[in-house]
């Protein structure tokens, strides 16, 4: 049995990913969600929109464009703008990936006056197109504006049988998480794990591509990059997207030694290379986990889907609750797939 100390730990745990910013400042996303509507079905090619990484639209029949915008959170950009522009270019480049698509090309919309910061920016991307090997084509700056901000839009390719939505999961998957582990946590920006920086392009491109593989081998039936929510809370989008629940065994999720990193710090983290996984079963997620480790991504299997529409962890001998999806929401976001 455990004690009663572990149990208010265990609940300490949840109360602090539960309120983490990461995951609050995404249930705004609803209200906007609700006030476009059905926007997003408007003509005849969009195949999934809102609550997926990347948009899928249909061009022919074997190919999808995916496309994805994500805006640099301001506390980040406000703490290193260089690291603001390549983190700009890593996480477009994931939302493709988790999608288990090849990136094209990028645009970007640079608002800032103050050159220095435009500068830094620039760079940033610079270096991350180097990094990843994706172009940035174009894009729009706005010169006089009395803030600083970055967002940047990216388009994909995936062929129409291979791509790996974010509402797919169902009771009795496991759930399975890859986060490459041989980083750092980033100088100026704690809430960040630097693994590409040290890493050559072919190798960041053989990690990218484990996503293809998985989509192509129809391994995954959902899955997700791991985003500003950290580990648990983009599960919890995912969980949130697919109508269901899982119960997480937090020994299983991969991380740094504990002297290293709390565990929550280590949840609140954005690592530069993770994802969030279902699959059907064990055979599958030991596939799965083959392909990730071959290319540097340490991964296994966390948990398991059920009914419940909660999160829960559990550390063997307490289980709680994280987020319960009848009460209250992260975005909002139930595919309209589920929802037939």
């Amino acid at each position: 049995m455990g004690s009663a100390k572990e149990g208010e730990e265990l609940e300490s745990l949840a109360e602090g990913l539960r309120n983490f910013d990461g995951v609050k400042r995404k249930r705004a996303i609803s209200d906007l969600v609700k006030r476009l509507g059905n926007s997003d079905r408007v003509g005849s090619r969009t195949i999934r929109g809102f609550g997926e990484d990347a948009a899928v639209l249909k061009i022919d029949n074997d190919n999808f464009i995916l496309l994805a915008v994500d805006g640099i959170w301001g506390r980040l950009l406000n703490a290193d703008p260089w690291w603001a522009g390549y983190c700009a270019v890593l996480v477009n480049v994931n939302d493709i990936a988790a999608m288990g698509g090849t990136p094209m090309a990028m645009v970007n919309l640079t608002s800032t006056q103050k050159k220095d910061i435009c500068e830094e920016l620039g760079r940033g991307m610079e270096d991350g197109v180097k990094k990843f090997g994706v172009p940035m084509v174009g894009g729009h700056l706005h010169p006089d504006t009395s803030y600083d901000a970055l967002d940047v839009g990216i388009i994909g390719t995936v062929k129409r049988d291979s791509v790996i939505y974010s509402n797919g999961a169902n009771p009795g998957d496991r759930v399975l998480a890859a986060i490459d582990l041989d980083g750092r946590i980033y100088p100026n920006y704690n809430l960040a794990w630097d693994n590409t920086t040290k890493r050559s392009p072919a190798e960041i491109k053989r990690q990218l591509d484990t996503m293809v593989e998985i989509g192509e081998k129809k391994l995954a039936t959902a899955g997700k990059d791991i985003s500003n929510p950290g580990t648990l809370g983009t599960l919890g989008m995912l969980l949130e997207c697919s109508g269901v629940g899982a119960i997480v065994e937090l020994d299983k999720i991969p991380g740094p030694d504990a002297e290293q990193i709390s565990i929550e710090h280590w949840l609140k983290m954005y690592p530069g290379t993770g994802f969030v996984l279902t699959v059907e079963n064990e055979e599958k997620g030991a596939e799965c986990i083959k392909i990730f480790r071959d290319a540097g991504i340490e991964a296994s299997i966390i948990g398991e889907i059920d009914n419940s529409k909660k999160l829960k962890i559990t550390n063997g001998d307490e289980t709680v609750t994280v987020f319960d999806l009848d009460k209250e929401i992260i975005t909002g976001i139930v595919s309209r797939e589920r929802e037939k």
